[in-house]
């Protein structure tokens, strides 16, 4: 018997009855409001006071340095790009002398470093190698 009531209270049409009573009541709760007069008024003495605590938030840094006028922006430019400019002319480009030798210590760096890390060491390589 309380096996056929609970199907009827959970499983029945009147769980979808009681499920909307729900929905309109949250709706209800959650819709009302009091405050339907607009905008909190301020305070008259709003506005940035000194609390005498680090940092105030409400108070604008002084600025350290004079700012930057657009004629000393300007000449600023113009000096940086001369400057790239001059490094670009150096050779920017690495020359290689001797690719051979090159080609040969990198055939050869690869089984000189695993003779170190394995204990293997050469002499010639390292002078504290015993």
């Amino acid at each position: 018997m309380t096996i056929n009531i609970g199907e009827t209270v959970f499983f029945g049409a009147a769980r979808f009855c009681r499920i909307g009573a729900a929905i309109v009541l949250v709706g209800i709760a959650g819709c009302s409001s009091t405050n339907t007069s607009g905008p909190v008024p301020m305070a008259e003495n709003a506005g940035p006071k000194d609390t005498g605590t680090f940092p105030n938030l409400n108070i604008p840094p002084k600025v350290a340095a004079k700012q930057f006028t657009e004629a000393e922006k300007n000449a600023k430019l113009a000096e940086l790009k001369a400057d790239e400019n001059a490094q670009g002319t150096k050779g920017g480009t690495p020359k290689v002398t001797n690719q051979a030798a090159l080609t040969d210590l990198a055939k050869k760096h690869g089984p000189q470093t695993l003779k170190q890390i394995e204990g293997k060491c050469d002499p010639a390589l390292d002078p504290t190698c015993k």
